[in-house]
Parts: C-alpha cells; structure tokens; sequence
C-alpha cells in the first residue's frame, strides 16, 4: 500500500496507527467473506441444514466488522437478511 511520505511528526504516528489498524480491519474483511462463501457454497449445493446452521457464525463475522467500522452497519444488515432470505428458499 502505498501512502505519501509523512513530514510532520504526528503524520508519522497516524500511518503507524493506520497500518495497525488495517491488518485488524484486513483480518474482519476476511473472515466475513470467508464464512460468507462458506454458506454460499452449501446454498448452492442445496443443503440447508448445514447452511441454517452455519449462519450464526456469518452473523458473528459480520457484526464484528460492523462494530468497529469495517464495514457499514447498513452493509451488514442487508447481507445478513439476503443470505438468509437464500437459506429460507432452499429449506422450502
């Protein structure tokens, strides 16, 4: 990633905190997206048991990488009501 050379002492610091801050927000991203290709994969192959219950962990993910600002509350939200609306059409 590249960022333009801080000059100011306190510029400094803020890119210290930022890439700090980013390997954490990297590692939430990740995991969501992960859990979330996991349940879309069982959705996919019609197995709605494991799909149903694999969801709380996609919530969890999600509601992590909401709370600090990783993702947008709103985002998070209508990923969790679309993939279980997809749950819901398979368990029928």
């Amino acid at each position: 990633m590249y960022a333009a050379m801080a000059k100011t002492k306190s510029a400094k610091k803020a890119n210290r905190a930022a890439s700090r801050k980013r390997v954490f927000n990297v590692r939430r991203k990740k995991d969501a997206k992960d859990t979330f290709k996991d349940v879309s994969k069982l959705i996919a192959s019609k197995n709605a048991a494991d799909a149903a219950k694999s969801l709380p962990a996609l919530y969890k993910a999600l509601d992590k990488a909401s709370k600090n600002g990783t993702i947008k509350k709103n985002t998070a939200s209508r990923i969790k009501s679309r993939i279980t609306k997809r749950v819901a059409a398979i368990a029928k």
